[in-house]
């Protein structure tokens, strides 16, 4: 059991964790104006790995079969039976219930909301067979994050997470498209919609610059309706810069830097925000 459950975090990519998280750990300080109770952290950490393994889990469930056409995805575990689909769907389950749990824990309006939320997640997994804008309900995905940590802290929705939340909508709405360079090709020959298929690899990449500075200008709104100072700030400007250089790595005429873009600059993006943010309170105290 114990290389099932190891099998599994490979499969739902564990690591990709770092995207989500930092964001929803700036919600929490901000919304406590430093480190949250030990307690209500604990079951926010809980909380947002159930949820993601579970929406991670199911997406692999769904396209395991598109996934086994897939040349860069067919060696993944459902595909080649590294872990099996009822074991699989069984993990899932108890990620989506330890996710409903946490937010029991939390307060009532969390435990209300981590159904709708549980919804959303799942959703995902199917927008790219019927729209061309599933990208934006990925971003809406991870974006719920920053707005459930507030919730977990304060038990009340605010517009100061939802602002971050829809900078983190516009980020990984932004490197998602550039992800999906990657499967251009394959994703015309099964029916699969992207906005790299509705616009073209060059018009993709465009918008997902777009996206970025977008992204860039509503963080620095949300530094400002939070209060922060220099710190952040001077964090934003180095988040800007990085967005940038991930736009100088990818061309629509030289895709082979897509991995490092996606993962290596966006997962230094969204701990930057987190440590920006906290030594911009650490310091205000």
């Amino acid at each position: 059991m114990f290389t099932k459950i190891r099998t599994y975090f490979e499969m739902i990519k564990f690591q990709h964790t770092v995207f989500a998280l930092p964001f929803a750990l700036t919600a929490a300080i901000v919304a406590d104006h430093g480190i949250p109770e030990i307690r209500v952290l604990g079951w926010i950490l809980v909380a947002m790995f159930g949820a993601r393994s579970a929406a991670m889990g199911f997406n692999r469930i769904v396209d395991r079969h598109i996934d086994a056409l897939n040349p860069r995805t067919r060696e993944r575990e459902l595909p080649t039976g590294r872990i099996s689909l009822p074991t699989a769907a069984v993990l899932t389950l108890v990620c989506a219930g330890l996710f409903v749990f946490a937010a029991h824990q939390l307060n009532s309006l969390a435990f209300l909301l981590s159904f709708p939320t549980l919804f959303v997640l799942c959703l995902y997994s199917y927008t790219k067979r019927f729209t061309s804008y599933s990208h934006f309900v990925l971003g809406l995905c991870l974006g719920i994050a920053p707005v459930g940590a507030w919730v977990a802290v304060r038990g009340e929705v605010s517009y100061v997470p939802a602002l971050l939340g829809l900078g983190v909508l516009l980020w990984v709405a932004g490197f998602d498209i550039i992800y999906a360079t990657m499967d251009d090709e394959f994703d015309r020959s099964v029916g699969l919609h992207s906005i790299v298929q509705k616009l073209g690899v060059t018009g993709g990449l465009n918008l997902a610059k777009r996206l970025h500075i977008l992204f860039t200008l509503t963080l620095a709104a949300f530094g400002i309706v939070a209060g922060l100072g220099f710190p952040f700030f001077l964090g934003t400007g180095i988040v800007a810069l990085l967005l940038f250089l991930e736009h100088a790595l990818v061309r629509a005429d030289d895709l082979t830097r897509v991995n490092v873009a996606f993962f290596n600059v966006n997962g230094i993006v969204s701990g930057l925000v987190f440590v920006a943010t906290a030594l911009d309170l650490l310091i205000s105290r």
